[in-house]
């Protein structure tokens, strides 16, 4: 035992003594490492389970989503539920990850000044989320949130959901061509505008794989063309409501291979 202990001293003193020895030493164990961990996964077909009613973000939902973080939403909210007791009990189904696989970035978060928003879609109405948005401190006294009474003054940029939609297409979100050209009307059809309803509806349930997966309504309120606070309390409201958790089964992935 003695002598096996001389021998790891006196290896063990080459590496502290050698810097490019000891730098070999550590590339060398993280390569082994990350080997084990990612050759595995190019024999399995899909690392994350498909699952029914998931679909990407209408051109509405998307604009909102990128005024949530352009507005630093994400830097409170969290938008991941872990699997544990006390998460499920206050926010619901723990969060799966192919909920987030349209998302271009991940919004999980690691901080919760306000509450996880994963599923707040459907949670409150429309008229609440308006408030709430415009006046924090009328509807939760305690909130130290800033009111965000500007977005309901100023017209939804319409013009650069083509190109927002396009760039997601590389990324393999999928968006028809179709579906980019008509971005724009899509999203006023969303908002309640006298747009083609029903060719959104079909494109994105198709993707989804069940009915009903648009809301079509005027979420802020006011007619006309969709507004910032539009296209934010779209993206709210839909947060979480994809998958239909009543009939959800995890699926086994070990044997997709």
């Amino acid at each position: 035992m003695a002598t096996r202990q001389n021998w790891l001293m006196r290896n063990h003193k080459l590496f502290e003594k050698n810097t490019f020895i000891l730098l070999l030493g550590i590339l060398i164990v993280v390569a082994i490492g990350g080997i084990i961990e990612i050759v595995p996964l190019f024999y399995l077909k899909n690392t994350i389970e498909k699952v029914e009613g998931m679909r990407p973000y209408t051109p509405l939902e998307l604009a909102g989503q990128q005024i949530y973080v352009r507005e630093g939403c994400h830097v409170c909210h969290s938008q991941m539920i872990r699997p544990l007791r006390d998460e499920v009990e206050r926010y619901g189904h723990y969060s799966l990850a192919a909920e987030s696989m349209y998302d271009h970035p991940f919004l999980w978060g690691s901080k919760r000044t306000g509450p996880d928003l994963a599923r707040v879609g459907g949670k409150y109405s429309d008229e609440w989320q308006k408030q709430h948005l415009i006046d924090p401190r009328a509807l939760v006294p305690e909130s130290i949130m800033p009111p965000y009474a500007f977005l309901a003054g100023r017209p939804l940029d319409l013009t650069m959901l083509t190109g927002e939609m396009s760039a997601l297409k590389t990324e393999g979100v999928p968006y028809s061509k179709e579906m980019i050209a008509r971005a724009a009307d899509d999203a006023r059809a969303q908002a309640g505008e006298d747009y083609d309803v029903e060719a959104l509806r079909a494109s994105y349930d198709a993707i989804a794989g069940r009915k009903g997966t648009v809301p079509v309504r005027d979420f802020d309120g006011e007619r006309g063309d969709p507004s910032e606070l539009d296209a934010l309390i779209a993206y709210l409201q839909m947060l979480g409501t994809l998958v239909d958790f009543s009939t959800y089964e995890a699926a086994d992935l070990s044997n997709q291979r």
